[in-house]
C-alpha cells in the first residue's frame, strides 16, 4: 500500500486539512516543464497558472477499473496564516478521474498501474480550476490536493457545489474540504501538496 512520509501530517496541523488516513493510491500532479507537486515542494504561482495534469497510481491490479474518482484543491492558509479568515479556500473541484488500463507506470511502492488523467481531457468541473494567487505579504501557503471516492463504492452520487469559495461556501472559519466530503460521502485515497507564496514578502 501506497504510504505517506511523515513530512504530510506534520505539514498540516493545527487544526488538519483531513483526519489522518492511510492512502490507497499515489497522486502526481504536474505541470508544464516537468514541475511537479512533490508533499511540500515550493512552487511559484506563476508555474501553476494552468490547470495540471492529473495521475493516480495504484498499487496493485485489484484496483476496480470502473471506479471513478474526485479531485480537490485547497488553501488552508487564506488569506494568511496568521489571519485564516477565509479558510478554507476552495480552488478546484474535478470529477471522473478513472482508471485508465492503457497506462503503465512503474513507482515506488511496486505499482504498475496508473490513473492518468489530463484536466483540459474529460475531466468535468464543479468547481473551476483557480491556480494559486497567495496575497502579498503573506508568507507561504499550502496547496493541497486530495483525491477522493464514494464511501458506498458508487460512481452515480451527485456532488453538491460549495456555494462559493472562501471557507467553502459554509461561511465558517477553517471549514473546507474534510466537511464537504463528509456531506458528499467521500473518503480520501490520496493526498499531494506544495507550497507557494506570492514573490512580494
Amino acid at each position: 500500500m501506497v504510504s505517506l512520509p511523515a513530512s504530510t501530517p506534520t505539514a498540516l496541523p493545527n487544526p488538519p486539512v483531513i483526519d489522518d488516513f492511510t492512502p490507497s493510491l499515489l497522486l502526481s500532479v504536474t505541470w508544464p516543464h516537468h514541475k511537479s507537486v512533490s508533499l511540500g515542494n515550493t512552487l511559484s504561482p506563476d508555474t501553476c497558472s494552468s490547470a495540471p495534469t492529473v495521475s493516480l497510481h495504484a498499487p496493485s491490479s485489484s484496483t476496480a477499473k470502473d471506479t471513478t474518482y474526485i479531485l480537490t484543491l485547497t488553501d488552508p492558509d487564506a488569506p494568511s496564516r496568521e489571519d485564516p479568515k477565509w479558510s478554507e479556500f476552495c480552488h478546484w473541484i474535478a470529477t471522473g478521474v478513472p482508471l485508465d488500463s492503457s497506462s503503465s507506470n512503474k513507482i515506488e511502492g511496486g505499482a504498475t498501474e496508473a490513473l492518468t488523467q489530463t484536466a483540459a481531457k474529460g475531466l468535468e468541473e464543479i468547481i473551476e480550476y483557480q491556480p494559486p494567487s497567495p496575497p502579498e505579504k503573506t508568507g507561504p501557503h499550502r496547496y493541497v490536493f486530495l483525491a477522493w471516492k464514494a464511501a458506498n463504492g458508487s460512481t452515480d452520487g451527485e456532488l453538491t457545489k460549495p456555494e462559493g469559495r472562501q471557507n467553502w461556501g459554509t461561511g465558517k472559519v477553517r471549514h473546507g474540504v474534510r466537511q464537504w466530503a463528509e456531506e458528499n460521502g467521500l473518503v480520501p485515497v490520496a493526498a499531494n501538496f506544495i507550497y507557494s507564496q506570492n514573490d512580494k514578502q
